[in-house]
């Protein structure tokens, strides 16, 4: 789906206390934005910011840095994300936002930015096979994403196709899959907040899938 360009949106963004304005500039010190020091979370693709909204807020603990490659789809999010910690009356100074392309992460983080989690949700399938670099679970993103992780990567998606190609990414990549379920929305004793889209598919019956994988130490690989 196109999305309609709205000329406010950037302006709306730079003036916001937790948008990030030149994200490359924190490469190697994101932990210094926040006023805590606590384990950093990612939300790659936030989209209209449905799951960063909830999860950030009811995991305090946590810092949160949240991505999309839109400006027109990050204010959405940055405006769900003030409203829903108004609500509870909470400062919101675990997060932070910012657009980039994340086909080039690498150029925003190093080794020092040490993350505890990922989150790709709902994520562009990209079915045609010349487009499928393009897959947020590529073996060339993997391999990028596990040059700073140290937990794990969740991975939830709708499409049968980009769900198993994904399974054998990630073992190509050297991560083990940890968990895996063809229909979440049955499993118990999984957080796991919904977004628009999830919404919107459960609603049309269609099964979420849903992995953890965690990289294999050592198992390192040079594309």
């Amino acid at each position: 789906m196109r999305i309609r360009h709205k000329p406010w949106a950037k302006p709306e963004l730079e003036s916001c206390p937790f948008y990030v304005c030149e994200p490359k500039d924190q490469k190697g010190s994101w932990d210094k934005l926040f006023s805590k020091k606590q384990p950093l979370r990612l939300e790659l693709g936030c989209g209209k910011g449905g799951f960063i909204s909830q999860e950030a807020l009811n995991h305090q603990e946590y810092n949160y840095i949240a991505i999309d490659i839109k400006n027109e789809m990050l204010v959405l999010a940055k405006r769900k994300i003030e409203a829903a910690y108004a609500k509870e009356n909470l400062d919101l100074d675990n997060i932070r936002i910012f657009i980039c392309n994340l086909m080039l992460f690498s150029d925003y983080f190093s080794e020092n930015d040490r993350v505890d989690r990922i989150y790709i949700n709902f994520c562009n399938p990209w079915p045609r096979p010349k487009h499928n670099k393009r897959r947020l679970t590529h073996i060339r993103q993997l391999v990028q994403y596990k040059n700073i992780l140290d937990g794990e990567i969740w991975f939830k998606t709708d499409d049968d196709l980009l769900f198993e190609d994904s399974l054998q990414y990630f073992e190509e990549a050297g991560f083990e899959i940890t968990f895996k379920t063809y229909d979440l929305h049955k499993e118990t004793g999984i957080e796991s907040f919904m977004t628009e889209h999830e919404k919107m598919f459960d609603e049309m019956g269609k099964n979420i899938k849903f992995l953890i994988a965690k990289p294999i130490a050592g198992n390192d690989i040079n594309l």
